[in-house]
């Protein structure tokens, strides 16, 4: 019987931005606790990412822990002069924007992105004691050339290939999941370059991928239930940022006064409402891991609830 004859579909529920703050960290092992996100993965270079991997440990959480690289927040883990094309005047990754323009513009040195990818890499096996069997990139950086060439290349050293994220959008959503939607185009359209480029690299990955908007629109009290319900494929990834308020994100990752400080324990507060595990289980979901969802482990069926 193939996948997509299956009764029940998988569905990895990714908590991104692990470490980027304490609050942001204690939200995430909270629903995981709750088996409500199934997956999550580390900012490295975040001042906060040590700490976060304690409270990992301390919890004794199963919830799966990879890697988040990323070019857009905070400072690299190699010295900023050996870089000099990925950070600022103050030696700083710059903001998505400001990187996306360099790259368009030919202006970041792909040697550069691999190096710190490489740097970064090794901080998760130092931090964790393993490799990464699930990574994504901040902000989803990782469809752009150069950056996903050279995230492949780093990742090809690894015995075990891990789970990549690709940004594919199944086009009923467009239809019917409102918010930002010049900008889920866009990134689906790179997507899905950047996704055969990865199976190239034999780097498994999800069928599609729900959940990208902007901060406002989080607040409908459907947000999550509305994303499900038109979610197409067998193999589906919710990309979500959930976790406490966390004022050390202000100036870092938005501002308290933008709204995406807020949004957080806002999709907090909607991942742990009983109408989300009801609406995982009416799109006749399965939740997993993302290694267990690419077979690297034997897949243990959890359904919500």
């Amino acid at each position: 019987m193939s996948r997509h004859s299956l009764p029940h579909r998988l569905l990895v529920v990714t908590a991104d931005d692990f470490g980027i703050g304490p609050e942001t960290t204690r939200g995430i092992l909270d629903l995981a606790s709750r088996g409500l996100v199934t997956s999550t993965v580390l900012l490295v270079n975040s001042p906060h990412a040590a700490a976060a991997v304690a409270q990992w440990r301390k919890a004794g959480s199963t919830l799966e822990l990879g890697w988040h690289p990323c070019l857009t927040i905070d400072a690299p883990i190699l010295p900023p002069s050996q870089v000099p094309t990925l950070v600022d005047e103050d030696g700083r990754f710059p903001r998505l924007g400001t990187l996306l323009k360099r790259l368009l513009r030919g202006q970041v040195n792909r040697v550069e992105i691999e190096a710190e990818f490489r740097a970064q890499y090794m901080r998760f096996l130092e931090l964790t004691g393993f490799p990464p069997l699930a990574v994504n990139a901040h902000h989803h950086i990782h469809v752009f050339r150069p950056v996903g060439d050279a995230l492949a290349n780093v990742l090809a050293g690894q015995h075990t290939r891990p789970f990549v994220r690709r940004v594919c959008e199944p086009a009923r959503t467009f239809l019917r999941v409102p918010g930002a939607r010049l900008k889920r185009l866009v990134l689906d359209r790179v997507g899905r370059s950047a996704a055969r480029r990865q199976h190239a690299a034999k780097l498994p990955g999800n069928d599609r991928l729900i959940g990208i908007t902007d901060p406002p629109f989080v607040h409908r009290p459907d947000f999550f239930q509305r994303w499900l319900r038109a979610a197409k494929g067998s193999f589906v990834e919710l990309s979500c940022h959930p976790g406490h308020l966390d004022l050390t994100l202000d100036g870092r990752d938005g501002s308290i006064a933008d709204g995406h400080i807020h949004r957080r324990p806002r999709e907090l507060e909607l991942l742990a409402h009983p109408s989300f595990r009801e609406a995982v289980n009416e799109a006749r979901f399965v939740l997993v891991s993302a290694a267990e969802a690419i077979g690297v482990k034997p897949v243990r069926r959890r359904r919500a609830g």
